[in-house]
C-alpha cells in the first residue's frame, strides 16, 4: 500500500475517532444543560457516571454518530482548505480558464485519461461560460499512468506557450486512448512548438509543478478524479454541470457574507 494511501486511512480513522468524542461532548453538554447531575463521589466517580450517560444516549441514538462525523469532517476540510488557499488559487502561469479576476475560483484536479474527467471538462466549460465571474483553475493531477504524466507534462508546456486551453480542450475532445502518439498528435494540432514540448516532457520544473499537485491533492484526502475545490468543499467525481453551479453559488454567498461583516 503506498505511503500516503495509509496516511489517508489512518486521518480518516482518527477523524471516526474525534467525531465520537465530539458526539460524546455534545451528548454530556446537552444532559448537563438539562439539569442532570452527577453526585461528586470523587473525579474517578463522576466521570465514570458520565461516560456510563453518554454511552447510554449514543446506544439509544446511533443517529449522532454520523451527524457529528460530517460536521467534524466539514470543520476540519475548512482548516484544511485555508492553510492551502494560496496554492491552491494560485495557477501555474497559463493554467487556468474564465475570468482571471473573477470572485470565486473553481480548482480542478484532473487526469487525461480519467474517462470521468472528459464530462467533467464540458460541465466546467459550461460553467465558465455562462457565469463571468468564474476563475478555472487547473491541476494537472496524473495518478492513472505514465502516458497520463507524459500527458500532464505535455499540457504545462502548452501552458508557458499561452496555449494550454486550446491543448486541454482538444485533450478531452479527440477520441482515443492517452498515449504519447496521440498526445504529441494534439500538440501539433493545438499549435504547440512540437520541439519544445517534447523537450518539455523531461524538464523539472514541470515535473516539480505535477509533484506539486500531487502533494496538494493528497494533502486534501483526495482520491481520483475529477475532484473540485471550491470555496470550503470538495467535491470527489463527475459530479455534474448542477453540483458545481450550485457549488460556486454558496462560495460566493459565503464570501459575500465574509466581506460585509
Amino acid at each position: 500500500m503506498p505511503n500516503w494511501l495509509a496516511r489517508l486511512q489512518t486521518g480518516l480513522m482518527e477523524t471516526r475517532v474525534r467525531a465520537i468524542w465530539m458526539a460524546a461532548g455534545i451528548v454530556a453538554a446537552a444532559l448537563g444543560g438539562a439539569g442532570i447531575a452527577v453526585a461528586a463521589t470523587g473525579e474517578d466517580a463522576q466521570k465514570a457516571a458520565i461516560e456510563k450517560i453518554v454511552r447510554e444516549y449514543i446506544l439509544a441514538n446511533p443517529e449522532i454518530i454520523p451527524e457529528a462525523m460530517n460536521r467534524l469532517q466539514a470543520r476540519e476540510t475548512g482548516k484544511t482548505l485555508a492553510s492551502n488557499r494560496a496554492a491552491l488559487e494560485t495557477p501555474f502561469a497559463g493554467a487556468q480558464a474564465g475570468n482571471p479576476r473573477g470572485d470565486v475560483s473553481l480548482v480542478v484536479f484532473f487526469d487525461y485519461a480519467c474517462p470521468y474527467c472528459r464530462q467533467g471538462s464540458k460541465d466546467v466549460s459550461r460553467l465558465a461560460a455562462e457565469d463571468k465571474g468564474i476563475r478555472i483553475v487547473y491541476r494537472d493531477f496524473p495518478v492513472l499512468s505514465p502516458a497520463s504524466e507524459e500527458a500532464a507534462m505535455a499540457s504545462l508546456s502548452a501552458a508557458q506557450q499561452n496555449r494550454y486551453n486550446a491543448f486541454h480542450d482538444a485533450m478531452f475532445e479527440a477520441p482515443g486512448k492517452v498515449a504519447r502518439e496521440r498526445t504529441l498528435t494534439l500538440v501539433r494540432a493545438a499549435g504547440l512548438n512540437e520541439a519544445r514540448t517534447t523537450s518539455d516532457l523531461a524538464a523539472p520544473a514541470l515535473k516539480a509543478e505535477i509533484q506539486k499537485n500531487l502533494d496538494l491533492g493528497r494533502s486534501l484526502g483526495l482520491t481520483g478524479t475529477p475532484s473540485y475545490v471550491v470555496g470550503d468543499r470538495i467535491l470527489s467525481g463527475a459530479v455534474g454541470y448542477d453540483a458545481l453551479k450550485q457549488a460556486v453559488a454558496e462560495a460566493r454567498k459565503a464570501r459575500s457574507a465574509t466581506q460585509g461583516r
